[in-house]
């Protein structure tokens, strides 16, 4: 017998910018108050407007957690002070664990056409905020999709997806937080049930189509809190829905955050915008 996870409580998207002005969608994350443990931030950018984007995110620093970009239209290019180099196209994903320090840039890499998108904050526990920077980029055909048993296809970025068919492992899966990142495609009026680890904190995105949870409708492009459970049940609208289902393990540390900084305490803060301002970010 499964437990299934209720609707909690809706983050709706708030219109916001970022970087040199690209204007985004931001849910989780909108407000201090807003996070979700382990998750700090998530973001849409979807605009066919080029000036909405071209401006792109120049070079910035962070510290003390993890980005995850998922790419679903455009093409965008990170580079960063490790000398690292990463295109996104559709379909691709960017984790990118900034630790102790990494200074990168995201530009866009077109001049018209939709830039459509996610970028998400994954906080990581005190021990490991201080390791080394690392980057890696996950093309789209490093991610495996796998058929969902009541209708419809599941994208496995992060963690394992278990059907009746079998189980399907993502390119990322472990760490701290154990993260579970999906993006599921539910067929018209299907009903899938995908299985959530139990004490994991966990949120649905709805990006297209309509969806419910227990008969309670999910907003459109907001972040649907999910109750406690070992199973999403949701069932897709007459035009069936695309969806990312994201969980973690929370850590239950203090967030004390400055920007693009996300450490414990104020004393680390301090010491992260000294490194930066003195040349000396990122270093051990």
């Amino acid at each position: 017998m499964t437990t299934p996870r209720q609707l909690r409580q809706t983050i709706p998207g708030q219109p916001t910018s970022d970087g040199a002005g690209v204007k985004l969608s931001r849910s989780i994350g909108a407000m201090p108050g807003l996070r979700v443990d382990p998750f700090l931030m998530l973001d849409e950018f979807y605009t066919d407007q080029p000036s909405d984007y071209l401006a792109g995110f120049p070079a910035h620093p962070h510290r003390g957690f993890e980005t995850v970009t998922y790419m679903l239209d455009g093409h965008m290019q990170h580079k960063d002070h490790l000398g690292n180099t990463g295109d996104l196209s559709p379909g691709d994903v960017q984790w990118m664990t900034a630790a102790r320090g990494i200074i990168h840039s995201e530009m866009p890499q077109q001049t018209e056409g939709r830039m459509r998108g996610f970028q998400l904050w994954l906080n990581l526990p005190a021990a490991e905020k201080m390791k080394p920077a690392s980057y890696r980029d996950i093309p789209s055909a490093q991610i495996p999709s796998a058929p969902l048993d009541g209708g419809g296809t599941a994208r496995v970025i992060a963690g394992q997806l278990v059907q009746d068919t079998g189980v399907t492992v993502g390119p990322v899966s472990g760490g701290t937080t154990d993260p579970l990142y999906f993006d599921l495609h539910v067929d018209a009026n299907a009903q899938v049930s995908v299985p959530v680890s139990s004490g994991h904190n966990a949120f649905v995105y709805l990006y297209e189509g309509s969806a419910s949870i227990d008969e309670r409708p999910i907003v459109l492009r907001g972040a649907a809190l999910l109750s406690d459970g070992d199973a999403l049940l949701v069932r897709a609208g007459e035009s069936g829905a695309r969806m990312l289902l994201i969980a973690g393990k929370p850590l239950h540390e203090p967030v004390v955050q400055y920007g693009p900084f996300v450490m414990n305490t104020r004393e680390q803060i301090e010491q992260a915008l000294a490194d930066y301002q003195s040349g000396n970010f990122g270093r051990s």
